[in-house]
């Protein structure tokens, strides 16, 4: 049996934010297991919007020319997306957003097959102290990925962290954090 392909994808715009300290830890720990990992950062990219024109149905590549048609490989090549956003505004940010909204190139029956299966882990953490802050967002991507094939396996929901990495003093969700890379790296897939 193969390593683990896990595939980090921070969506939020802070680089050393609390999003991206515990997806990163969810790498480290999966990667000491075993498992192979890699770490895109959305911000970094130029991910435009979709136009809903569907023409990736109709040629099997989208037509924006931009770094999401990039994506779409390493996507297809991972068995566990992790997928980190902070809450803004009651949504995922812009940046995931984009992302999600672009996964409807594998919405096709051609497509569809090159992710069906693949197990997916949300990382939610954000300002407000109460829990349900992050239910929009959780419910969007279970929706999102359910209909694509994709169990949401994980969701690590992180209330009230709003200073830049300051989840570091939080050892009961860093520890959570390290559980599931660890988790991800020892999972059987198919």
């Amino acid at each position: 049996m193969g390593k683990n392909r896990i595939l980090g994808i921070l969506g939020s715009p802070r680089h050393n934010g609390n999003t991206a300290t515990l997806l990163s830890r969810i790498l480290e720990s999966a990667s000491a297991y075993g498992a192979e990992t890699e770490y895109i950062s959305l911000g970094d990219m130029n991910i435009r919007e979709c136009d809903g024109c569907h023409a990736c149905w109709r040629v099997f590549e989208c037509a924006k020319h931009d770094d999401m048609n990039n994506v779409y490989p390493i996507i297809e090549n991972s068995d566990v997306i992790v997928f980190g956003t902070p809450v803004y505004w009651y949504g995922p940010t812009a940046l995931m957003k984009a992302l999600i909204d672009r996964m409807v190139y594998f919405n096709c029956p051609e497509t569809r097959k090159k992710i069906a299966g693949k197990r997916a882990v949300l990382v939610v953490p954000f300002e407000e102290s109460d829990r349900k802050t992050a239910a929009p967002t959780v419910a969007m991507f279970e929706l999102s990925l359910g209909y694509l094939g994709i169990p949401l396996i994980e969701t690590l929901i992180v209330p009230g962290v709003t200073r830049r990495g300051e989840v570091r003093d939080r050892p009961e969700f860093m520890e959570r954090a390290e559980a599931i890379g660890e988790q991800l790296a020892r999972l059987q897939l198919q």
